[in-house]
C-alpha cells in the first residue's frame, strides 16, 4: 500500500477505536488483498523523494515491528505513556522527542494497556535518493551517522519550532496546493538543518535507552541468536526463569506471542539480506530457517508476496529510481 492509500483509507475511517469502524477498516485492507495485522510492512512512497502524513495508533495491535526501504523521522506528538523499541533497545517517549530510523532498521511503538489518549505523531519518510543528494549538495545533519538510529528530546522551549516545522510540511502534503511537493521537500531542507543546529548548540538531548529490564536483555538475546534454532525454552533456561514467565512478558509488554517477535524479526533480515542482492536460499539459512520452504510460507504469511515477488519489486522500484526523470 502507498502512503496516498494509506491517507484515503484514514479520512474513510476516522475513528478507529469504534468495533464496527475497526471491522470496516480491515475488511476493506483485506478487499485490497492485504493482511490488517501487517499493514505497516506493506506500505510504500508515493513520492520519489519525501512523503510527509500524520498517524495516530489507540492499540498495541495497530502496529506490529517492521522496517522500511527508506529513511524515517518521527515526531511525538503527545504524552500518552508510549515507548518505542528500536533493534532491541526501548526508549520512553514523551512530547517533542524526534526517532531517526534508517533502512532496514526493526522498530514499533509499544503502548499501554490502558491509554488515557492515543498516540499522535508526525512522519517524515525520506528516500535515499534523496538523503544522498541531500548529503551531496548539504552538510546532512545525520552525515556521521546517517545509517544508524538517533533519538533527540526537543524539550526546550528554544527548539519548539521542530515540531511546528513537522506539522507544517503536514498540512501542506493534506492540502495540496499548487507546488505542495515543492514545499514539503523545502519545509524538510529547513527542519533537517534546524536540527543539525539544535544538535550542534548542544539544546537537544540525545535518548539513553531505558534502564535494562528482563524484557530488554531478552531483547538483547534474541537479536543475537535469532539466526540460530532459538525455542522459548533456551531463553528460559539462559534467563533461570520459566517459559511462561518468557510467554507472559511477550504478550504483555510486546503484544505478540515469542515466537511471532522471533519471526517477524528474522523475516526483517531476510528482506534487508534480499534487498542486498543475496540468493534467496541462502537467505533462509542465514537468517535461521533450516529449509527454503519454511522461509517461503513465512515470508508470504508476513507480507503478503513471495521472496521472488519482492526481490522483483524491489529490483523494478530500485531501476526507476535510477531512470533519469523524463
Amino acid at each position: 500500500m502507498r502512503l496516498h492509500e494509506l491517507k484515503q483509507l484514514a479520512r474513510a475511517i476516522p475513528d478507529p477505536r469504534a468495533p464496527e469502524a475497526l471491522q470496516t477498516m480491515q475488511t476493506y485492507i483485506r478487499h485490497l488483498g492485504m493482511d490488517p495485522n501487517h499493514l505497516y510492512q506493506e506500505l510504500e512512497m508515493t513520492s520519489r523523494l519525501v512523503d510527509t502524513h500524520r498517524d495516530t495508533s489507540y492499540s498495541n495491535a495497530q502496529v506490529q515491528l517492521h522496517s522500511h526501504t527508506f529513511f524515517e523521522l518521527l515526531y511525538c506528538c503527545n504524552n500518552c505513556g508510549a515507548e518505542y523499541l528500536v533493534g532491541s533497545e526501548r526508549y520512553r517517549l514523551q512530547q517533542g522527542d524526534i526517532v531517526f530510523i534508517p533502512p532496514g532498521v526493526s522498530h514499533r511503538p509499544l503502548l499501554p494497556e490502558q491509554m488515557t489518549e492515543p498516540y499522535r505523531r508526525y512522519i517524515l519518510w525520506l528516500s535515499q535518493e534523496f538523503m544522498e543528494e541531500y548529503a551531496r549538495l548539504f552538510p546532512y545533519p545525520f552525515s556521521e551517522k546517517q545509517n544508524t538510529v538517533g533519538m533527540l528530546r526537543t524539550d526546550e522551549a528554544t527548539w519548539e519550532s521542530l515540531g511546528e516545522l513537522f506539522r507544517r510540511g503536514v498540512q501542506e502534503a493534506e492540502q495540496c496546493a499548487d507546488g505542495w511537493e515543492s514545499m514539503v521537500v523545502g519545509n524538510t531542507i529547513t527542519l533537517l538543518t534546524q536540527i543539525k543546529r539544535a544538535t550542534a548548540a548542544r539544546s537537544v538531548r540525545t535518548l539513553e535507552a531505558e534502564k535494562s529490564e528482563l524484557l530488554d536483555r531478552i531483547m538483547v538475546y534474541i537479536e543475537e541468536h535469532y539466526r540460530t534454532a532459538l525455542s522459548i525454552s533456551d531463553v528460559a533456561k539462559h534467563f533461570f526463569v520459566s517459559g511462561s514467565t518468557v510467554s507472559h512478558l511477550f504478550k504483555q509488554k510486546i503484544g505478540v506471542g515469542f515466537y511471532r517477535y522471533v519471526t517477524q524479526r528474522r523475516l526483517i533480515a531476510g528482506k534487508t539480506l534480499i534487498e542486498r542482492g543475496t540468493p534467496i536460499e541462502t537467505v533462509a539459512v542465514r537468517i535461521g530457517f533450516p529449509a527454503y520452504s519454511g522461509f517461503y510460507r513465512a515470508f508470504k504469511q508476513e507480507f503478503g508476496i513471495s521472496p521472488r515477488q519482492y526481490r522483483k519489486i524491489f529490483r523494478d522500484t530500485a531501476e526507476k529510481t535510477a531512470s533519469p526523470v523524463s
